[in-house]
């Protein structure tokens, strides 16, 4: 039982410094499907969820080019679980309009996702 508690515990501590990175991108630990989300899709979670202890994102991107986003307001995770190079980008407009890299391949972080209309993936 303590070995269970001692592991709970850590996964806590590693969640907090996590939420506590905001905004910070960070490497993913490796390829394949990902908590929820598929391996070659890009990946958002719910407000103020945590993909560390949540494996449901609410939206889940398979195809290049622009998708826009509704009603996405406030902190996000976002995780690009592309292969091959390809990176993700958050835009300003609808359509993938005033975009810019924001996560690299197998890299997730946290968001505001208020101003930003549309994300893209990029090959």
């Amino acid at each position: 039982m303590r070995k269970i508690l001692r592991g709970v515990a850590a996964l806590a501590t590693a969640a907090t410094a996590v939420v506590a990175m905001g905004g910070a991108a960070q490497a993913k630990p490796a390829e394949g499907d990902w908590n929820g989300c598929p391996y070659g899709a890009v990946c958002i979670w719910g407000q103020d969820r945590n993909p560390y202890l949540d494996p449901h994102p609410t939206h889940v991107y398979w195809s290049y080019g622009a998708h826009n986003l509704s009603n996405q307001y406030g902190d996000h995770y976002v995780f690009n679980n592309q292969y091959g190079g390809a990176s993700m980008s958050l835009c300003t407009g609808y359509d993938g309009v005033g975009c810019h890299v924001a996560l690299e391949m197998q890299e997730i972080g946290s968001f505001n996702l208020t101003p930003y209309n549309s994300v893209t993936l990029n090959r």
